[in-house]
């Protein structure tokens, strides 16, 4: 199995671990931060199970998510996990998605993370494409998209059932020499 790491200035992004296990269910079993996910609230059996599903993927296999842990860099402990898929039709294009503690929300984190995610994808892998799907609701995850210059580029109205009722979702995205652009511009 290869290992996964993209550091950043306070930030670790790193192949997940079952000493993740008690803080990664802290957050995925709280219904507040779960609510914009799509998915439900996982118990600690669901939580370990989903991990473990993890712990042999790694990065670049078109068609499949892989899901990463976010660390923090000084005390190794878990703050939030993230997601890339990289395009079954054309592995140039990558969708991610980010989930941070309700403990450690507010702090930057996933900003920090999702610059450090761009600059692997776009500088490293020299993707073409990174798309994000958030929740129509989500306004701290629109804020951060729009502050990083990701375009809003679909609104899909009541596309996801989920937690008993319909769902609407943006679709944002950044090409790669948008990104090259956000950086002379800085």
């Amino acid at each position: 199995m290869s290992t996964f790491n993209i550091t950043t200035p306070r930030l670790t992004i790193r192949t997940m671990s079952l000493d993740d296990l008690v803080n990664f269910h802290h957050y995925r079993c709280n219904p507040e931060v779960m609510k914009y996910q799509g998915s439900d609230v996982l118990d600690l059996d669901q939580a370990k199970a989903f991990i473990v599903s993890m712990l042999d993927k790694t990065f670049g296999k078109p068609g499949e998510w892989v899901q990463y842990t976010i660390a923090n860099k000084a005390t190794g402990k878990l703050i939030g996990d993230c997601a890339i898929k990289l395009a079954k039709s054309d592995p140039r294009i990558a969708t991610v998605g980010m989930t941070i503690s309700d403990l450690e929300q507010r702090k930057g984190y996933a900003k920090e993370a999702l610059l450090g995610i761009l600059k692997f994808l776009f500088e490293e892998k020299k993707l073409h494409r990174v798309e994000e799907i958030c929740d129509a609701e989500n306004m701290a995850s629109i804020r951060l998209l729009e502050s990083l210059g990701f375009r809003r580029e679909g609104h899909f109205i009541e596309n996801i059932f989920f937690n008993g009722k319909w769902g609407s979702e943006f679709q944002y995205a950044m090409l790669r020499r948008e990104w090259e652009l956000r950086l002379r511009s800085v």
